[in-house]
Formats: structure tokens, C-alpha cells, sequence
């Protein structure tokens, strides 16, 4: 991270102050918000350095009438409560000795059945509780709200994986009545509130024109999270109310030693990460950190920053490094619901870093490893999160093994290993790992080794056997498998599948495939049918892109290879074909050390087919999103193109560091999916591999697309610079036979 010098502070102000009379980058980006209808409005409060800038955009209120909004507007927090009232008094609790973070629930909650959860693992979302209390029946009142909550048991092994929970706050804000004496609502106005000076921050608040109003169903003023309303605004997940200057004054006490309620030793302890150490996430015992709800930490801000965002289109993040914090207030579910902050909140997060001088090139966007997260979007579950839901009862009483890979995780990015390993009732005996290894870095052959987490058995079938030996699956129940496959025939982990599935028939145990979307989509199917005999490159007859979900492609396998196999899918939920990974509002996580973006999969089945002949961009920091050869003019392969519906090109030049021409300058260029609907991955393959035919007749050498390509008709039309079509209607009369969604 870079800090602004405070010689440069002066320019700083200078640019605060033009603030107040220029459209900058930041104005552009909340009032495009508005103008799509994501919000109706907002405040933004940005402070650097004890500096302050703050401005109203659009309106509180468009029906019943449109209200201006002001400065002062008072906006639901949603689960901002839980960072500004219940885990601060959590915390002055154990400040004044009344708590410790490790003590167990179970000591001040007798009702809690589980002893081993602890306040941290409330506190950080590792409880292992599931994510909220039922609403499907009808009940009402504070205290049978508590009751629910008491009632539940956790999912998985405390302080095993991250999954953000409501219940863990409803606990948490309990044990502060029990403790304290005091409700929640009483004892944080007592002593954070009243004593830092936020005058408009309270539960239930008096009626007022000033408050924002969320959707035409809820009464103003009264809290908008159905749990909270339930209980009768008052909770430890949701129910307070506070503006954007309140929100601040909060901010600048931690920044500022704790506004004298709280003592720096609390703050640090407060902002830093408490998460277990086995836990992928890191949590505050309050605060995001670092998961996937980081997103107003934008592009620049570091680890260690630290903030929360609300479901009503709130937001808070501080870092202490740059002494910068901002906070945005709005009522995106004003007034259908419908209104979204999730691009904003990463646009603001960079623009306000950028804005102070904060500049760091981290790469990806929220990444971890090589594990970017998402949140939001479609209420979409892959298997492993239908499987959670379901308390794992497909597995239950099994002494199991799991394929998987890092790919293999749920919408939380907690691994599937862990979420099985801590599953109740499920006994993870051994790890399969398909190529490029249990932790998807390699790019050669793996060895068999012990996984130094579990110190469970780590068999590679991507080593010495391409499927399990009898002997690893003697003492199993199941073989469970989850790969994230990409929707490519050449994709290699839809081979592993299928020979474990094989295996699996062999040794009578069952094989359970956890589904998972196909990242780019399910209703598309192009290029030419599987010629020849079936490899590992190669598996089944499939066109180059398939359109199926590894759970489909299973079926079709049993099927049409007559694998005598006790098969289960675990579907999908709320997937439609249509929707690739990030429409279904999940994350992406690198399948491959060369699959790096959910860019580079829609382009892989066509760009992935040259990968012999000339670079594909393996060795760059983009593979599959660009391509050349030393021999290439990039210019003229440009011109030279057809037109190539819903995508972009343009000329480049790089240096690949390994692979087809590594360590050698070449011609070529950048690709960019810019229309998904209209956009044929396999046809701007072919179409690529017919220009270069013409264009280099000796150097682009054709016959190296045979391998992948196997289909002696296209690869013929390539070598006399045409295109060619398919006839597909064959294949998608099977396929209809094994389609879940």
C-alpha cells in the first residue's frame, strides 16, 4: 500500500474542495446508480486524516412523491447493527471483565444445546450455524425469536468454516441482555451511542419525515429485515437506525483511540482478525476483514482495513493505515426491492482510495490465493450448498472419499474438505485430487502425498492411475466428486468423473456428484461432435462445448458407457441454463493455474483448440485472452478477422513465460467477450485458425489442432481457410434425456 505523504496533504484538500463544485469520479459513479435505478439515493461521507467530505445525491423518497434527500437523512443499517451496536457492546463487556472472547455460548445461554461455540465463533460467522430462523410459519415477539435461535444446532464443527449467520447476532445480542441487565437497545444507546455523540442513532425510532423508507410493504421507520420486524426491532443482526454523519462519528472514534469509550487495546482487538486459524475467511470478531463481502474495500484498500455493508444498500469501511474511512447510506430496496449497491460498493471502495492517494496493483479484485469471491446476484446454490442445507443427510453415516480440488468449495468459499470433514454424521476417510493436484497448482504429473490439514491420504489420479485402485476404495461407502468443471470436452476433470465412476462401479460403493453450474452457461452447444476413440482429452462424445452440468454429463455417462454405478446428483438450486457463474451470484475460483478468470473460461473452447499451434497466452498474466506467435502481425490478424459476433479485437504484443513460444516477443491479440448471448466461442476459434491459415500458410501449423479439435471436416475447412457448421441435432436429442434444469 501506498500513503499519502503528508506533504501532499494540502493537494488532498485542494481536491476535497473542488469536491464541492466538480462532477468527479465519485459523483459519476453514485449518480449512474441512480439514473439505472439501483438506488434512489444516497449519502456519502469520505474523511482522510480527520478531513471530511460528504455529499447527498438524488432522493430519499419516489413514491407515494418524490422527497429531496438531505444530508441528515436517517437510513435503516440493516446488518450495520451488528458492527455499530452488538459486537462494540460485546466488547465493552469483556473491556469491563465481563466476558472473554473464548468463554462458550452455553454459559450464559443454558438453552444453547451445542457447548462448544464460543462468543468468537459467534463473532466471526464460524459457529456453524445455519444462516437465519425460520419465517415460513407464522410467529411474533422478541422473546420467541431468542427461543428459535437457542433451539438451533450447528450445521458444522465450530471453528471449521466461515458462514454469515443472523442467528450468531441474535445469540450475541441476548448474551449482552443477560450479561448487562440491560436490552440491547437500552445498553448500547447507554454506552456507545449517547457517549460518542450520535444523536440520530437508535432502535425504533419516533416517527420522522427524515427517515428513508425501504419497500411499499414496510412501514416507514420500521425496521425492513422480516426477523428483526418479527421481534419487534430489536436485535442484534438488524434494527438500528443512524445517518451517514453518525455512521462517521463511530469511524473516527476508532481511528481516533476510541472516542473514550473504548481503549485502544479494545480497538485493536476489536479490528483485527479473530477468525480460527484453520478458517479460509478472516473476520474481525465484528468486522469484515477479508471474505466476500468485502467489496467497498475496492481495489486499493489492504488487508487490514477492516468494515460491513447492510442488505438495505449501506456501507462502512475504514483503514487505519491511510487514517481514511467512508461510509455510504442508502435505500436501495426503496421501493420494490428490486435496487442493487453490489458494483457500487466496489467502484466506491476504489475511487475513494484512489481519491486520498491509497494505490495498491493487488491484481484481483478480492483475492485470496487465487480465489476471488462474489456475493449477491441469484439466489443460486451449487450441490455442496444444497448438501449443507440439507444437513448433509445424503451422507449421512458414510466413511467417505472426496474428489475435489480447490474449485471444490461453497458460496462462502469455505473448502469442501473442511465442510465435510466437520459435517455431523460423515466420516471424510481419503482426498482425490484430478490434475493439477489437491491444491490445483501443478502442471505436471502429481504424486500421491498427506494432505498436512487433515493428515488424511491424498491420492492422485492424475499420477501413476487416471482412477481409483481397489484398494483405496476397499473401505469406503462413497466416492463424492467436486470439481469445478468449465463446459469444455477437453477439460480433463469430466474424464476423471467418468473413470472414477468406473472405479466406483467396480468396487460396489457409491459415487455422489455435488452439481455445480456450468460457469458459462447451459444453453449453448457448439462445435463439432467427438471423432475417434474416446481419451483422456476426450472422454465421451461431446461437442467441443457441451452445455451440460458435471451432475448431467454423470447421467449421460452411467447411461450411454453402461457404468453399473449407485449414482446421486445433488442438484442445483434457482440455476437457470442461461445464467453463467457470476448471473448466479457466485464467486469465482481459479479450476486450473492457467483458468484464471471467468473471462478466460467463455473463451477457452474456441482459443483453447490453438494452444498446440501457436500461444494462447499461457505464461501472461491472461491466458486464453490473448494469443500469437513471434511470426504474427497482430495488426493485420486483426484486419484480416470476420466479423466476430459479441466479442472485441485488438492487436498485441507480449512475451509469453512458458508454454508454445516461451521467452519469445509475439504478434497477435487480445480478445474481450463484450455480448455473451451473441458470442460463439468455437466459431471464434475456427474462424481465428482459418485466417491464420491463410494469412501464414508455413508457419501456422494445422494439423496441432488435432489432437483437441477431432473432427477431420473442421480441421480440413481450417487448412483451405474457410469456416465450416454443424449438425448438432443428433447430440441434443440425447442430451435432452439427462438435463436437470
Amino acid at each position: 500500500m501506498t500513503r499519502v505523504p503528508r506533504r501532499l496533504l494540502p493537494l488532498l484538500f485542494v481536491f476535497f474542495a473542488a469536491c464541492a463544485t466538480t462532477h468527479t469520479p465519485l459523483d459519476q459513479a453514485i449518480d449512474t446508480a441512480i439514473a439505472q435505478k439501483k438506488i434512489p439515493g444516497g449519502v456519502l461521507w469520505v474523511e482522510h486524516d480527520g478531513h471530511p467530505w460528504h455529499r447527498a445525491y438524488g432522493n430519499r423518497a419516489i413514491e407515494p412523491a418524490v422527497e429531496p434527500i438531505t444530508d441528515d437523512t436517517i437510513y435503516d443499517a440493516a446488518s450495520l447493527t451488528k458492527v455499530i451496536a452488538t459486537a462494540p457492546s460485546i466488547w465493552l463487556l469483556i473491556q469491563r471483565g465481563k466476558l472473554q472472547l473464548d468463554d462458550r455460548a452455553q454459559q450464559y445461554l443454558p438453552e444453547f444445546s451445542d457447548g462448544d461455540v464460543t462468543l468468537r465463533h459467534l463473532l466471526t460467522h464460524t459457529s456453524g450455524l445455519r444462516p437465519d430462523i425460520d419465517l415460513d410459519e407464522p410467529w411474533s415477539g422478541h422473546a420467541e425469536g431468542i427461543r428459535r435461535a437457542l433451539a438451533e444446532t450447528p450445521r458444522n464443527r465450530p471453528g471449521a468454516v466461515f458462514r454469515y449467520s443472523d442467528i450468531n447476532y441474535l445469540l450475541l445480542g441476548e448474551i449482552i441482555q443477560r450479561v448487562s441487565g440491560e436490552p440491547l437497545d437500552v445498553f448500547a444507546q447507554k454506552n456507545v451511542f449517547a457517549p460518542l455523540g450520535m444523536r440520530d442513532t437508535r432502535f425504533t425510532p419516533q416517527p420522522s419525515a427524515r427517515i428513508a423508507p425501504t419497500e411499499r410493504d414496510v412501514p416507514r421507520g420500521v425496521v425492513h429485515d422480516p426477523t428483526s420486524r418479527r421481534m419487534g426491532g430489536v436485535a442484534g443482526h438488524a434494527g438500528l437506525f443512524t445517518t451517514a454523519a453518525d455512521v462517521a462519528t463511530f469511524a473516527r472514534a476508532l481511528l481516533n483511540g476510541g472516542g473514550g469509550v473504548f481503549t485502544p487495546e479494545t480497538i485493536r482487538a476489536m479490528t483485527s482478525v479473530q477468525s480460527p486459524p484453520d478458517v479460509l475467511i478472516r473476520r474481525a470478531a465484528g468486522f469484515d476483514i477479508d471474505s466476500g463481502y468485502s467489496r467497498p474495500r475496492g481495489d486499493h484498500f489492504p488487508v487490514g482495513s477492516f468494515g460491513h455493508t447492510g442488505f438495505t444498500g449501506t456501507m462502512l469501511w475504514i483503514d487505519p493505515a491511510s487514517r481514511t474511512f467512508y461510509v455510504f447510506m442508502s435505500n436501495r430496496v426503496h421501493p420494490d426491492g428490486r435496487g442493487s449497491v453490489t458494483s457500487l460498493q466496489c467502484q466506491l471502495g476504489t475511487l475513494v482510495a484512489e481519491s486520498v492517494g491509497v494505490m495498491v496493483n493487488s491484481g484481483n479484485r478480492f483475492a485470496r490465493g487465487r480465489v476471488t469471491w462474489i456475493t449477491g446476484g441469484a439466489d443460486v446454490m451449487n450441490g455442496i450448498d444444497a448438501l449443507h442445507a440439507d444437513r448433509y443427510r445424503a451422507l449421512q453415516g458414510m466413511r467417505i472419499g472426496l474428489i475435489t480440488n480447490p474449485s471444490g468449495s461453497d458460496r462462502s468459499g469455505n473448502p469442501t474438505i473442511d465442510l465435510l470433514r466437520s459435517a455431523p454424521g460423515v466420516q471424510l476417510a481419503a482426498l482425490f485430487s484430478p490434475e493439477h493436484g489437491i491444491r490445483g497448482t501443478f502442471d505436471a504429473k502429481v504424486a500421491d502425498e498427506s494432505d498436512p490439514v487433515t493428515k488424511l491420504p491424498v491420492f492422485s489420479l492424475y499420477g501413476e492411475r487416471r482412477k481409483p485402485s481397489p484398494e483405496q476404495l476397499q473401505n469406503l461407502d462413497a466416492l463424492v466428486f467436486d470439481v469445478q468443471d468449465i463446459g469444455t470436452r477437453f477439460y480433463t476433470y469430466i474424464a476423471t468423473m467418468g473413470l472414477a465412476m468406473e472405479a466406483a462401479a467396480a468396487a460396489h460403493v457409491k459415487f455422489i456428484v455435488l452439481d455445480r453450474v456450468n460457469p458459462i452457461g447451459g444453453d449453448v452447444v457448439e462445435g463439432p461432435l467427438l471423432e475417434g476413440a474416446p481419451d483422456f482429452t476426450a472422454f465421451h462424445s461431446l461437442p467441443i462445448r457441451h452445455g451440460m452440468t458435471v451432475g448431467e454429463l454423470a447421467q449421460m455417462f452411467k447411461d450411454e458407457r453402461h457404468i453399473d454405478v449407485d449414482l446421486t446428483v445433488i442438484k442445483l438450486h434457482n440455476w437457470h441454463r442461461e445464467m453463467w457463474q457470476d448471473a448466479a451470484g457466485l464467486g469465482w475460483t481459479d479450476t486450473s493455474p492457467n483458468m484464471r478468470s471467468l473471462a478466460a473460461a467463455g473463451l477457452y473452447p474456441g482459443i483453447g483448440l490453438l494452444e498446440r499451434a501457436i500461444s494462447v497466452g499461457r505464461g501472461t498474466a491472461t491466458p486464453f485472452e490473448i494469443l500469437g506467435a513471434p511470426y504474427i502481425d497482430g495488426d493485420a490478424l486483426a484486419r484480416a478477422l470476420p466479423a466476430l459476433p459479441g466479442v472485441s479485437v485488438t492487436p498485441a504484443r507480449f512475451t509469453p513465460e512458458a508454454s508454445v513460444f516461451a521467452n519469445q516477443e509475439c504478434g497477435g491479440i487480445r480478445l474481450a467477450i463484450t455480448d455473451r448471448r451473441a458470442f460463439r466461442a468455437v466459431d471464434t476459434g475456427v474462424a481465428i485458425a482459418a485466417t491464420l491459415a491463410r494469412l501464414y500458410p508455413h508457419d501456422f501449423k494445422v494439423d496441432e489442432l488435432a489432437p483437441l479439435l477431432r473432427d477431420r471436416i473442421t480441421l480440413e475447412a481450417i487448412r483451405a481457410g474457410k469456416t465450416t457448421t454443424w449438425d448438432l441435432a443428433p447430440f441434443l436429442a440425447r442430451r435432452a434425456k439427462y438435463l436437470l434444469y
